[in-house]
């Protein structure tokens, strides 16, 4: 797969690097770019896309604390992705409705981060 990064790449750094790929792979079909271990458990750097998207990841160690990020991220189906979300341990910030710029909700996964879940946007 070829590397392709937008000017500005999210970098999360996670209490549960694994955890926050499985969730994003299972709600938003991301796909795993690249994994490297720091050990047999700790993920030192991943990269996961997203349509056309990319999230670097990696496993919080030391120095460098878990810090829960905000995402807006733009779905084909708003109503199944928030479902999707709520079935895998997310919970609701802010309950889907039909606004100006798409229908939109918002989530929180089990590692604290902020999805913005949005389709229909004009």
């Amino acid at each position: 797969m070829e590397k392709k990064y937008a000017a500005v790449t999210p970098y999360l750094i996670t209490g549960d690097a694994q955890k926050f790929i499985d969730f994003t792979e299972i709600v938003f079909n991301a796909k795993l770019r690249l994994k490297e271990m720091r050990d047999e458990k700790i993920i030192k750097h991943a990269e996961i896309q997203i349509d056309d998207s990319i999230i670097m990841c990696a496993d919080a160690v030391g120095e460098w604390k878990a810090q829960p990020a905000g995402f807006f991220v733009i779905v084909k189906d708003a109503d199944e992705s928030f479902q999707t979300a709520l079935d895998h341990g997310a919970t609701i910030i802010s309950d889907l409705a039909d606004l100006d710029y798409g229908r939109s909700g918002g989530v929180k996964d089990p590692l604290g981060n902020s999805w913005w879940i949005v389709s229909g946007v004009k």
